[in-house]
């Protein structure tokens, strides 16, 4: 049984391949495992790498390495394709305030870290660790590597940043957690008032779009064709039927208005007072029960030549027989205009003739099998441009040394473009949702495996000197100062809800247990609105300032 110790013990790429299976395995399968309700998931990885490398396990360094930054890279740049659309989508008028109060967050955690580096003795990369860990952001934790091995520091010996990273990591788990409970009893919230508060909020707010039936009154628009509303109306509005001399068609832009016309119209619900005002009273006739030749579908856009062009300049749009309703994009309904780009992913409904429905469909695509394979070139040129622009120097005055984003923000970054502008230059990055996180989970495994199998040889050292409990400490502060603080502004002078609170903060602190309680807590998803806000800001600002924190104060 020589040759079965030595597999494990002597290092190869067959022994790299078996520890790294072994850590993630047992790791994840622990991740199942609940303290006080609260599962810790995939971190278990680096834990069990921890024990590992502490138990004298080791593996060959350049493959680690390799892995290490391989698994982050992959991890960094699956987020920036899930979150990209709704990233840009935050950058309106409507979501700058959340985002607003995630970078005060950010920067008071930044702050109360500075305030522990100048009063104790730690040096600023143990602090960058437990920073990163307290907030519970791995790639924050990446770029401080990245930084301490530009910079040469301790001869680029990055074991202490992530020994303090998975020290106050746990913690920093509950200290969010507890950090909303604390929350409400502060402010005093009771939860079946906040939730029909939002009950109510939700009429007053939604900008789903609704449809009404109303009957043509306006008599200056008698004889008119139906272009002359969309011209008086400023926002995008869609006419899917007319019932016209008993007989109920799809119109166009041409269509001519008679008298007691009805019109079925789609539109915000902002917009239905100034449309009953321009055309006339509701109606009672609902044409959607009324029999006709008319069918409605909905419709996957699959095809990706269609996506890098304005609806208003596809051919097949312009056709009779059927009209555009709804567009589905990630959960939002929005009401289709010229000035859309379709994307990948993307859920149209069609009302018209059956003929004209089909026509759509076959110049849509409609293949669902075709979304379920990914096209890896554009995926892996993403990321050969990420490392490029990860590389770049940038030379900052009374820096010693040129600044780079890293393994850890190129990617992010082009991974967010390529979501939102990809199309445009025939790149489709669209992945499916199991695909996307497959190669999330499986980047994150490996990045915390190869850190956890670095770092555990020092892990009793950390707590022989104290160090290992000055950190958890400072851990805890670095947690639930910045949290406690940003809610209580984002309560009181931003009026924000509880509800919108709990997943600001989980956001801010990009911790999906924290929303996974927030979530409980609501009973609905309003949690995961603003969390899905401030998630791509938040990340970014938390790798840069890992990163900046080492470059200016190490």
């Amino acid at each position: 049984m020589n040759w079965f110790t030595q597999l494990f013990t002597e290092q190869s790429i067959a022994q790299t391949v078996l520890i790294y299976g072994l850590v993630i395995s047992i790791g994840i399968w622990l991740g199942r495992l609940k303290i006080f309700g609260i599962a810790l998931g995939v971190t278990w990885v680096l834990f069990v790498g921890i024990l590992f490398s502490y138990f004298g396990i080791s593996i060959n360094k350049e493959i680690g390495h390799f892995l290490k930054e391989f698994g982050l890279i992959l991890f960094v740049y699956s987020i920036g394709l899930q979150v990209g659309p709704g990233f840009f989508a935050s950058l309106k008028k409507n979501a700058i305030n959340n985002n607003i109060l995630a970078a005060i967050a950010v920067t008071l955690g930044v702050i109360v870290t500075l305030v522990f580096f100048y009063f104790t003795k730690n040096n600023i990369a143990e602090m960058t660790g437990v920073m990163s860990g307290a907030v519970t952001n791995t790639p924050g934790l990446g770029a401080a590597q990245a930084a301490i091995k530009d910079l040469n520091i301790n001869g680029g010996n990055t074991q202490t940043v992530t020994l303090a990273y998975a020290i106050a990591y746990p913690l920093g788990v509950f200290g969010i957690i507890f950090s909303l409970i604390l929350l409400r009893k502060i402010l005093g919230i009771n939860i079946e008032r906040e939730r029909e508060l939002h009950r109510k909020l939700n009429f007053v707010r939604s900008k789903k779009p609704v449809s009404i039936h109303l009957v043509l009154e306006n008599k200056q628009l008698e004889n008119k064709p139906i272009r002359r509303i969309f011209e008086l109306i400023r926002e995008p509005i869609v006419i899917s039927r007319i019932l016209q001399n008993e007989t109920i068609i799809t119109p166009t832009p041409d269509t001519i208005l008679h008298e007691n016309d009805v019109l079925l119209i789609v539109a915000n619900k902002s917009q239905i007072e100034q449309l009953k005002i321009l055309v006339g009273g509701e109606s009672s006739i609902n044409l959607k029960k009324v029999e006709s030749g008319l069918i409605s579908r909905s419709i996957v856009v699959t095809q990706p030549a269609i996506t890098h062009k304005r609806l208003g300049d596809i051919p097949q749009m312009h056709q009779h027989d059927f009209t555009l309703t709804r567009l589905n994009r990630a959960g939002i309904e929005i009401v289709p205009h010229g000035n859309v780009y379709l994307q990948l992913g993307d859920t149209i409904k069609v009302v018209g003739t059956v003929e004209g429905v089909d026509q759509i469909t076959n110049a849509v695509g409609n293949s669902l099998k075709r979304l379920e394979a990914p096209d890896l070139a554009p995926i892996f040129l993403g990321i050969v441009l990420g490392v490029v622009i990860g590389s770049i120097p940038f030379h900052i005055p009374n820096i010693p040394i040129a600044v780079k984003i890293g393994m850890a923000g190129g990617p992010l970054i082009i991974a967010l473009l390529l979501s939102r502008f990809g199309g445009a230059f025939y790149l489709n990055s669209y992945t499916t949702y199991s695909a996307n996180l497959m190669i999330r989970e499986l980047g994150i495994a490996l990045f915390l495996a190869s850190v956890g199998l670095e770092s555990g040889s020092t892990l009793s050292s950390a707590f022989a000197d104290g160090s290992g409990f000055e950190w958890m400490g400072m851990g805890v502060g670095i947690t639930m100062i910045p949290l406690i603080v940003t809610g209580l502004i984002a309560y009181k002078y931003f009026k924000k809800t509880y509800f919108e609170i709990c997943g600001l903060l989980a956001g801010a602190s990009t911790d999906p247990p924290a929303l996974a309680f927030a979530l409980k807590i609501a009973g609905n998803d309003i949690p995961s609105s603003t969390y899905a806000t401030v998630y791509p800001l938040t990340m970014i600002l938390r790798i840069l300032a890992a990163q900046l924190l080492i470059l200016f104060f190490s």
